[in-house]
């Protein structure tokens, strides 16, 4: 059988956990980011404070970092990791009427923190949309992708340099 360059796949074609025994500990870092759209109303209850569920940034902040240390529990093939860092910020464009989250995670270890970075946001963006959908049930969460990443046999990968 043909070696694949999709390593979560065995000889035979099975999904298997990747085995980085063997790899060097390595400090790792990467950061992703996602939009939420929405009615302008939603947006002016989020900057206002005046949801009904309370601090609609606060809670998600703390629900991001919630889903970056929870990752292995909800990506099947994702290694636990140790985390070092799990930074979540929310940028606010009044123009769109969107908020872009992004999360910035670290570990030292023998693989990367893509995926935490990565769930973490989309677990910030649905804590927004939970937190205000009794107001607006059309919001739309899009563009969630990875911006960097360092670290590893890699090494640094930036969206303007190689994006897809």
């Amino acid at each position: 059988m043909t070696t694949s360059p999709l390593t979560h796949f065995d000889e035979q074609g099975q999904a298997h956990m990747v085995d980085v025994g063997n790899k060097a500990d390595t400090q790792r870092v990467a950061t992703a980011s996602g939009t939420i759209r929405m009615k302008p109303e939603t947006l002016a209850l989020i900057q206002t404070g005046t949801a009904a569920k309370g601090d609609v940034l606060g809670v998600a902040r703390i629900a991001a970092i919630m889903g970056a240390k929870k990752t292995s529990e909800l990506i099947p093939l994702c290694h636990p990791l140790p985390l070092t860092k799990v930074a979540v910020e929310f940028d606010i464009d009044a123009v769109n009427n969107s908020i872009c989250c992004r999360a910035t995670v670290g570990t030292t270890g023998k693989t990367g923190v893509e995926m935490e970075a990565l769930t973490a946001v989309n677990i910030g963006l649905l804590t927004i949309y939970d937190m205000v959908k009794a107001a607006d049930k059309g919001m739309v969460i899009s563009d969630v992708q990875l911006e960097r990443k360092e670290g590893g046999k890699s090494g640094v990968w930036t969206r303007d340099a190689g994006a897809s």
